[in-house]
């Protein structure tokens, strides 16, 4: 357990509460916001195996969107579910999970909701959830409208910015325009564009979430920001299929970062 608000209130409560008294009361607080925060990120946790049903869910239902299932989507699928190295009772699970999503009655909200009770207050947890989502939005190439109102409302759901969740398609090469998301350059519309893109990969300022014109200082800000919470050093007991998505993904923040660099010349 750590002792942060502890230590700094059991400080200030030195400095500013007439010494020793202050002293005390600001730890005994500082104590117990330590402990309240512990026990929220243990709670928010996820369980070994507690995705797999609602995720799947997900899964289908975004794949039948549209109106059809293709085997594009069945075979990203089937490679989350070697990925994920699923034992026979796991892989049952995903299948039937998947083919309940394709039913049409059935109500991708309440699995968004197990899914957002999973991940918990664990916003490092939410990115790899919704980059295997991502992987069955574009498994046809530019994603229809149905399929992008399932992964915007999951974004919404785990506490995920519009602004994120461009960043997160634009690592899967796609970027954003008034009539919604498109792959590689000549885009068009009135919305968010991405100035340029090149043979290197993303665009490394959509993949920062930040637009061209900002200062060095920005840059920074930002590169930190994401790299803290995409880090996979601290992603915990997530599972090893999930943890190799975010090691892809701190990757692209990292070049990303490393070109925007080169190309202003800071360090």
């Amino acid at each position: 357990m750590t002792f942060t608000w502890t230590l700094w209130l059991a400080l200030l409560g030195l400095i500013f509460g007439h010494g020793l008294p202050g002293a005390v009361v600001g730890g005994i607080t500082g104590f117990i916001i330590d402990s309240l925060r512990r026990g929220q990120r243990r709670r928010a946790t996820p369980q070994e195996g507690g995705y797999v049903g609602p995720l799947f869910n997900v899964l289908g239902a975004v794949a039948k969107s549209d109106g059809r299932v293709s085997a594009a989507e069945i075979a990203v699928a089937e490679r989350l579910m070697q990925r994920m190295g699923l034992e026979h009772e796991q892989r049952r699970l995903a299948i039937t999970a998947f083919n309940q999503g394709k039913q049409p009655e059935f109500n991708v909200t309440l699995a968004i909701e197990e899914l957002r009770r999973w991940v918990g207050l664990r916003r490092d947890h939410a990115f790899p959830v919704l980059d295997v989502v991502i992987e069955t939005v574009l498994a046809e190439g530019n994603p229809s409208p149905e399929k992008m109102a399932i992964l915007r409302q999951l974004a919404f759901a785990l506490r995920v910015s519009d602004m994120e969740l461009m960043a997160l398609m634009a690592m899967k090469g796609y970027a954003w325009n008034a009539g919604g998301y498109a792959r590689g350059p000549g885009s068009h519309g009135g919305g968010y564009a991405p100035p340029r893109r090149s043979t290197q990969g993303p665009d490394p300022y959509t993949v920062l979430g930040i637009s061209r014109d900002v200062d060095d200082r920005a840059v920074k800000r930002a590169y930190r920001k994401l790299i803290s919470e995409h880090h996979p050093d601290r992603l915990g007991d997530l599972p090893e299929a999930m943890r190799k998505q975010a090691e892809a993904r701190a990757s692209e923040i990292n070049a990303a970062y490393e070109r925007i660099k080169a190309e202003r010349g800071f360090k």
